[in-house]
């Protein structure tokens, strides 16, 4: 066996290495405990430092730097949206509050790499391990391979320091996030997460007045019943729904069967005694009407509720209703019979309220009868068809015309400053993701699509990284030293602690949103999985969009800036 290890077996196959690396890397992300786990890029890079430590096998540059072009366009893409929404006015508080966490990352791990003596690679490892961004290693990586002075070989060496100095600090760095914004800081200050976040989630809605959102919970129903009451003859199917609404219940009349013939839809459609009508509800309001006392006996009618139903996607684009809430929407008539089933923002699940205000590029999710579903689409926005192909012409322009503003540099005292390749496929991904936000008929990427780009993308990248640097991972190691570690537990804690006091005593952020917002600054996933568990709520995740793509542009620039720091 030992024999087979010391073979190079992966030389003339370098690409099997690869995919054994990510493959041994998504096993060690699935290790966890509770809501705090390595995750897959992480793993990837851990296995690639293994493997490349055995099998001593160096991958070719333009491999990694493919895949990384491509995440960072993948991300820039994901939260341009929210991006440019947080330069709005309602959302620069928690802008500002992303900003003050990222600089005081930058600072603090610059001061204690300047202190240590570390050149820029470990500066830039210890930045990206203890601010939890793992697009550091490659932007930190470009930066290096563009400094003046440095030969090809101390140039790898530095760019090696870098994936060895994260994958020291970044376990650490995140477990400490999440520990501390989801239990140490709610203890310090006596704060029940749970409780802080049902108050917080009554006051955005009133009790029981949010049968679209319920936690945990949505379910529409559909039941038939013969009209028996004496009350309902005669009355209309828009007075009936009428006064449903107004005894705050969601209860429609969608069809109506008179005399074995199913008539055409009318809300003027006069009820006769004898007509049997398909009723659609949400299943708490149905129960608290009780259908069969006050409509008459429930039957089952294949052919009255087998009537084709549709989820549709429809992006918010038309103006008159763009900032009005969820509340105001559900009113209109045209939402008659239809359900909100999810809104996303930014590509990412949104936990919508009654109060939440529709925003450009909100995506939602519309259920219910086709032929109630599609008028409302259209009056909400654009009806976007389920589609898994990629609009490869709008992701190939797009990484093009990044790289191609990227390459362009300035210098100061002999160091070229540019963006770099990678750099520009950032904020292109940024331009575009904000035009197919407020354009969403141009630059389709299904989520699937996205997840190759991102996820995939970065742990390729990763675990070529580690491929490379493992050989030196020892000697790295022992030139770090348990400094690295030390000093990245607490440059993971002071931009947390000093954004909390800003965020807490200065902008007076509530609580749980606070902690959503700290999590998404400093980009730790883990962190806001971990304080959504302890609230029991998925209040805290309103704060975490708007500076999650703040931090994500941010920490990855710093990559480039603390190697110009440290030169």
């Amino acid at each position: 066996m030992i024999d087979f290890l010391n073979r190079n077996i992966f030389q003339p196959h370098p690409e099997l290495l690869v995919f054994i690396t990510v493959a041994i890397g998504f096993l060690f992300g699935k290790l966890r405990y509770k809501a705090i786990g390595l995750g897959a890029v992480t793993g990837c890079l851990i296995a690639g430092l293994l493997l490349g430590a055995q099998f001593k096998v160096d991958i070719d540059g333009t491999v990694k730097n493919l895949f990384f072009t491509m995440f960072l366009f993948a991300l820039g893409y994901k939260v341009g949206p929210q991006f440019f929404r947080g330069l709005k006015k309602d959302g620069l508080p928690q802008v500002l509050n992303a900003v003050v966490v990222c600089v005081t990352g930058l600072l603090v791990c610059w001061a204690f790499a300047a202190m240590l003596g570390y050149g820029p690679g470990l500066s830039a490892g210890l930045l990206g391990g203890a601010l939890t961004q793992s697009a550091v290693i490659g932007v930190a990586g470009d930066a290096i391979s563009n400094l003046p002075g440095l030969s090809s070989a101390q140039a790898k060496s530095e760019s090696n320091l870098v994936a060895i100095g994260y994958a020291v600090t970044y376990p650490l760095g995140t477990i400490l996030c999440a520990m501390l914004l989801a239990n140490v800081l709610p203890r310090l200050y006596r704060k029940d997460l749970a409780a802080e976040s049902a108050a917080l989630a009554k006051e955005l809605d009133a009790p029981g007045d949010n049968p679209d959102l319920a936690e945990g919970y949505y379910e529409v129903v559909l039941r038939a019943y013969t009209i028996q009451r004496p009350d309902l003859v005669g009355r209309t199917v828009e007075d009936f729904e009428r006064q449903q609404r107004e005894l705050g219940r969601r209860v429609y009349i969608t069809r109506v069967r008179r005399d074995g013939n199913i008539l055409d839809h009318d809300q003027r459609l006069a009820l006769r005694e004898g007509d049997v009508v398909a009723v659609s509800a949400l299943r708490g309001s149905l129960v608290e009407f009780d259908a069969r006392t006050h409509i008459g006996a429930e039957t089952d009618d294949v052919e009255l509720l087998g009537y084709q139903t549709e989820s549709l996607h429809v992006v918010a684009s038309e103006r008159k209703h763009l900032g009005r809430t969820i509340a105001d929407l559900r009113r209109e008539p045209f939402m008659v019979g239809v359900y909100i089933d999810k809104l996303y923002r930014s590509g990412a699940d949104f936990p919508y309220r009654l109060t939440t205000k529709l925003e450009r590029g909100d995506t939602l999710i519309l259920t219910g009868p086709e032929r109630l579903v599609d008028p409302a689409g259209k009056e909400l926005g654009k009806p976007v068809p389920t589609s898994f192909a990629t609009d490869m012409i709008w992701v190939g322009l797009g990484i093009f015309l990044g790289g191609c503003i990227g390459i362009p540099a300035l210098t100061a005292g002999g160091v070229p400053i540019s963006l770099s390749t990678s750099g520009g496929a950032l904020i292109m991904g940024l331009v575009f993701g904000w035009i197919r936000g407020r354009y969403p008929t141009y630059g389709n990427v299904p989520p699937g699509a996205q997840w190759f780009m991102d996820t995939l993308g970065l742990c390729l990248f990763v675990a070529v990284v580690g491929i490379n640097a493992g050989p030196s991972f020892t000697s790295g190691l022992s030139t770090a030293g348990w400094g690295l570690l030390v000093f990245g537990a607490i440059a993971t804690v002071v931009p947390l602690i000093v954004g909390f006091l800003f965020g807490h005593y200065v902008q007076k952020i509530r609580f749980p949103i606070l902690m959503g917002v700290l999590a998404g600054g400093q980009t730790t996933t883990a962190a806001i999985g971990a304080i959504n568990e302890s609230s029991r709520s998925q209040i805290p995740t309103l704060g975490y969009t708007i500076p999650y793509a703040v931090g994500n542009v941010l920490l990855t620039i710093w990559g480039a800036v603390i190697v110009l720091l440290h030169h």
